[in-house]
């Protein structure tokens, strides 16, 4: 399939945000670790804090997106919003450089978390602008794909100045420098996606946009209610995605708290990226022979079997085992649920209604942390929590059952 100069842009900055994230997942609890440790904070209560903070930032993203949303649909809002989150989201990423208290450094965390977030409404919506239906599939697949193998370039560069400490620096020296190295990579990479996408489809501008974008937010609500493929989608989407981000944000720390070395967790994540490309690609070439609802309802099924083996995980090497299976399904599930979402929806209104997307991802974002925090406080361990998230997974099926069941019977009537 030949990407168009859109579409190739588009993908691009899913490499340059995707450098962040893996640094979320991997060094930047690491690093923070270190920092609450080091100060006294107990190994349980740095998870709990951990995923805390993620929670925060989860929320407040969900409480602003669906506004976002709405205010994305007029006409040259939505460059605009995604610029002003950007520059929050590299700033911020920027500032972790620059402390070395465990408190201000969960701070600055949660501010690069939401600009990130943000953004990523405005890029998920982006999707409708630059493809078509038939195409977003595949297209949302290599955005994922290419992410996941091009975020490894800073991310190796900065475990490289960390095990070598060149010119004399320190561990903390070289984890801060690979911190800016991150920030500049997803600003640069920016660049391609700020030139050559156009706002496609909006509405006119009108006045009052903010009064009138709070407005519009209720009756989307109801929209989506009345619409119960969108409904239960949804529904589904909140539950399977919530465990498949847990899985993401938590790993490490995870890993860190059952006693797997720091070497083997960055290495085996490391691995996770190189698994994903490939299979993500390969999410949207069968996505176009067997349909995205199917492989989404297998991928679930994976994380099921995936969680419970996370839960018994107490050695190394099964943690590199578990790397490979989550690079398996990852990039499957995170991009045909983004593109399935963009061919239900009303184009001109995809801000909002990825607003909505994003706001539902991020709840499920947030209860899993909290899930995992509350585990680790309550009874000294989060693995606890890991079985929880079975159940989240398994709603999530029922729900794909129904989607798929009207789904079926739309066509039919056709």
């Amino acid at each position: 399939m030949k990407l168009t100069k859109s579409e190739k842009s588009w993908i691009l900055y899913d490499i340059a945000n995707s450098a962040f994230i893996l640094s979320v997942t991997a060094t930047i609890p690491i690093y923070f670790r270190g920092l609450a440790e080091n100060a006294g904070v107990e190994s349980n209560i740095v998870s709990a804090w951990w995923g805390t903070a993620t929670s925060v930032a989860v929320i407040i993203l969900a409480i602003m997106a669906p506004i976002l949303g709405a205010i994305a649909d007029y006409k040259g809002m939505k460059k605009k919003l995604f610029v002003a989150f950007l520059a929050m989201g590299i700033l911020g990423a920027f500032t972790l450089a620059v402390t070395t208290d465990w408190m201000a450094f969960l701070l600055l965390f949660i501010v690069a978390r939401v600009g990130y977030s943000a953004c990523n409404i405005f890029y998920d919506s982006m999707l409708v602008d630059v493809s078509t239906d038939d195409r977003m599939d595949m297209v949302s697949s290599q955005g994922y794909a290419w992410g996941y193998i091009g975020s490894t370039i800073p991310f190796i560069v900065g475990i490289v100045l960390i095990f070598t400490k060149p010119f004399g620096i320190s561990v903390t020296q070289a984890t801060q420098i690979s911190f800016l190295i991150t920030a500049v990579w997803w600003g640069l990479l920016t660049i391609p996606i700020l030139k050559n996408v156009k706002q496609t489809y909006y509405l006119e501008p009108q006045p009052k946009v903010v009064s009138k974008a709070f407005g519009r937010v209720f009756v989307t609500l109801k929209k989506i209610y009345k619409n119960k493929k969108l409904f239960y989608y949804i529904v589904g989407y909140f539950c399977y995605i919530d465990g498949v981000y847990t899985i993401i944000s938590m790993a490490t720390t995870y890993g860190g708290e059952v006693g797997i070395g720091t070497t083997e967790m960055i290495g085996a994540l490391l691995l996770t990226q190189f698994v994903a490309f490939p299979f993500a690609i390969l999410a949207g070439v069968l996505a176009k022979k067997h349909g995205a609802l199917k492989l989404l309802k297998f991928y679930i099924l994976m994380y099921i079997g995936i969680s419970l083996f996370g839960y018994q995980l107490d050695q190394a090497w099964e943690f590199w085992v578990l790397a490979v299976a989550v690079g398996m399904a990852q990039g499957g599930i995170q991009s045909l649920s983004r593109s399935y979402y963009g061919k239900i929806v009303p184009k001109n209104e995809s801000n909002e209604y990825f607003g909505f997307f994003d706001i539902f991802g991020k709840f499920a974002d947030f209860f899993g942390p909290m899930i995992l925090a509350i585990m680790a406080v309550t009874t000294g361990s989060s693995r606890n929590g890991i079985l929880a998230l079975i159940i989240l997974f398994v709603i999530g099926y029922w729900m794909l059952v129904k989607v798929e069941k009207l789904d079926k019977a739309e066509k039919a009537a056709q």
